[in-house]
């Protein structure tokens, strides 16, 4: 049973978590920017004790981590939860979260990147819808345009559904339409999920993907190893993001999806290129684990169910 978060208003206070990869010196001027960022929208801001920390090396430690979400999820006065940045290791913190408090207290919970493992395995524990989106620093840290501000109070404090607005070019790789529950993020990262509990149900769904950096022979490894594990024949569609690596000429089209199209050449599912979200580049709010209908022949995505109340 899918679990709705309450939507933003304008006073309400957002906690800010790391539990990918810290904030550092390095990215301190970024992510106050985009605390000033958030403060410009109108919303209050609390910072979780381990966002700093490097007691684990590269970070706070997997429990370190965890207490920082349990606790954020657990106090009354914050209403959404948004991630600092991605990394490489926030699935570290997975056994330790506490999905019954989560289930309890349903809130909005906003990353991108490494944060993939926390959106699905968060949705797959408690069936809680949680947002694919910007993050503190590389998203409202950088200058964010007025597609992502708009994007995110449309979604995330108007609780608007329809028609998601295009950023860019679309581009029809296979065509049809499908209605299933919208899945996925980095691709990378999504697969660090396989074989463990926390791996997302996809039979049914439209999976959504982008990456970083990344080359097609990889697209290919990662697109054959879905297929092994029986999930491309399970989809209703697929919508490949902004792929920064593969797009770094300005085109519309990465390759990452051509790759896709010919592994999965057996099922006949649709497929959408666009640019709406991803690294480095705009970013609509995709709920994970909202309904959509994917129209490939049209160039359309459609939130079909109200994602916060």
């Amino acid at each position: 049973m899918e679990m709705i978060p309450n939507h933003l208003k304008p006073g309400d206070r957002i906690g800010i978590v790391a539990p990918s990869a810290p904030v550092t010196a390095e990215v301190e001027e970024k992510f106050n920017s985009g605390i000033a960022y958030l403060h410009g929208l109108g919303f209050e801001v609390s910072l979780g004790r381990y966002v700093y920390s490097t007691s684990w090396g590269q970070g706070a430690s997997p429990q370190e981590k965890a207490a920082d979400i349990n606790e954020m999820f657990a106090d009354s006065s914050i209403q959404a939860i948004l991630c600092a940045q991605g990394g490489e290791n926030a699935n570290a913190c997975l056994p330790y979260l506490d999905y019954s408090l989560i289930q309890k207290t349903p809130k909005i919970f906003v990353g991108i990147s490494d944060i993939t493992v926390l959106l699905n395995a968060l949705h797959q524990k408690t069936g809680l819808i949680t947002f694919h989106g910007n993050d503190v620093i590389w998203g409202f840290g950088r200058k964010p345009k007025s597609y992502d501000r708009e994007e995110w109070i449309s979604r995330l404090s108007e609780g608007k559904i329809g028609l998601v607005r295009a950023f860019g070019e679309r581009v029809t790789i296979r065509r049809g339409s499908a209605t299933g529950k919208l899945m996925g993020g980095n691709l990378h990262c999504l697969l660090k999920l396989a074989g463990t509990p926390y791996f997302p149900r996809l039979e049914g769904t439209i999976l959504f993907l982008e990456a970083l950096s990344i080359s097609l022979e990889s697209c290919e490894a990662y697109f054959q190893q879905l297929d092994q594990m029986g999930v491309l024949k399970s989809l209703q569609g697929v919508v490949i993001g902004y792929i920064h690596g593969l797009q770094k000429d300005g085109g519309a089209r990465s390759g990452m999806e051509d790759v896709l199209a010919r592994v999965s050449e057996p099922y006949a599912f649709p497929i959408l290129k666009v640019n709406d979200f991803g690294h480095n580049c705009a970013n609509t709010v995709i709920p994970v684990g909202g309904r959509v209908h994917l129209d490939a022949d049209a160039q359309t995505i459609e939130i079909l169910s109200a994602c916060v109340q």
